[in-house]
């Protein structure tokens, strides 16, 4: 994880950054996938309470340059620009896991308990309050499956900043429970 790439998301007056991040992702998504890459990591180092203008990829020169000289972008390339392959600097913060956290109560599950009887029609509203009152508050973002055409949301964990980097596999999302990214 020595080096790195900035997307630098570039809003307009009409499309939201939100908007232009979710979808930038979504061919990051594709991209790492296509490739079967593992050595891929993400952060986005604007974060504070929401995610910002910036998604950094961190991997080695090769998987980058390979990243960089993809087209990957497509029609995006107008609301993004990517930097150069770069160093990462020597006086970073630390290192930290960037990875995926699930809700517990999900739509879906509540039609399961439902269909199946475990809790009677009367009881959905009290369920549904419950998933409201436990949901996640982590950033997330939107995002469109390929294969299904359906959107879900992935809501992101970000540890604490450590001294140590640990190596490890990155899912086709750049994310890990394991593997840590310089965060700087």
């Amino acid at each position: 994880m020595d080096y790195y790439i900035d997307l630098f998301i570039q809003p307009d007056d009409e499309v939201p950054i939100y908007f232009i991040r979710n979808k930038a992702f979504n061919k990051l998504h594709k991209i790492l996938f296509d490739i079967n890459s593992h050595d891929v990591g993400v952060s986005f180092p604007k974060l504070e309470k929401k995610l910002g203008d910036v998604i950094r990829l961190h991997s080695s020169h090769s998987s980058l340059e390979v990243l960089h000289n993809n087209n990957w972008l497509g029609g995006l390339s107008g609301y993004c620009k990517l930097s150069e392959v770069l160093q990462v600097p020597e006086n970073i913060q630390g290192y930290r896991t960037i990875s995926r956290i699930r809700q517990n109560m999900t739509n879906s599950k509540l039609n399961r308990i439902i269909t199946r009887g475990s809790i009677s029609v009367e009881d959905v509203d009290n369920y549904r309050v419950k998933m409201l009152k436990n949901s996640l508050k982590n950033p997330y973002l939107d995002l469109q499956s390929i294969s299904t055409n359906e959107k879900y949301r992935i809501y992101l964990k970000f540890s604490p900043i450590q001294e140590i980097s640990h190596e490890g596999d990155f899912n086709h999302f750049g994310l890990s429970k394991e593997a840590t990214v310089p965060w700087f």
